[in-house]
């Protein structure tokens, strides 16, 4: 076996036991699932939450909830370290959110929406918790995020796409807005 591309194993990644997570510092990144109704998207976005350190999930509406077999099925426990809360109502989530100094985006295709490679958000600094914090916006299967949320948002971000669809998974959607903007916050 070639040792220079051996696959890691579990012991070797560092990783943070689901008890020691609270302890992190938080990250000003919140996602938002507006009617997400599969238990295994929402088990899918609690798992990439978790991967990219998203300080808490929003599951709002006709959502599936933990605890649930089909979203521990997709999440593999990140629904145990990343904090979430139900809400009834998106919009309520939202005007709160920006309440508390979150800049709202909603991840849907609009006549003036942002492509996701001109995103830049502004750094965050982890020690003294300043700098812009965000809350994006996942809608459901079907319909996407729900006009009266896209309204209240601050703005709204496209990933682009090239083939005859034009639409993504919604947890495929979240890893991928997810990893951009950890990226780019990397970055600068």
């Amino acid at each position: 076996m070639d040792e220079s591309n051996r696959k890691l194993l579990n012991i070797e990644l560092g990783r943070i036991a689901a008890e020691e997570d609270v302890s992190l510092p938080p990250t000003g990144l919140v996602v938002v699932l507006d009617n997400v109704r599969s238990a295994h998207n929402v088990g899918s976005a609690f798992r990439s939450s978790d991967s990219f350190k998203a300080d808490k999930i929003w599951l709002c509406g006709i959502c599936a909830v933990p605890p649930s077999a089909e979203i521990r099925k997709s999440a593999l426990g990140a629904e145990e370290s990343v904090p979430w809360e139900y809400s009834k109502d998106t919009l309520d989530v939202v005007e709160s959110l920006k309440k508390e100094g979150y800049v709202v985006v909603s991840v849907e295709q609009t006549v003036n929406s942002l492509s996701l490679e001109d995103f830049e958000p502004e750094c965050w600094d982890e020690s003294s918790r300043t700098g812009k914090k965000y809350a994006f916006v996942f809608g459901n299967e079907v319909d996407g995020v729900s006009q009266e949320v896209v309204d209240a948002s601050d703005f709204t971000l496209e990933i682009p796409q090239f083939g005859t669809k034009h639409s993504l998974n919604v947890s495929v959607s979240v890893g991928v807005v997810l990893w951009h903007f950890t990226y780019r916050r990397l970055l600068y």
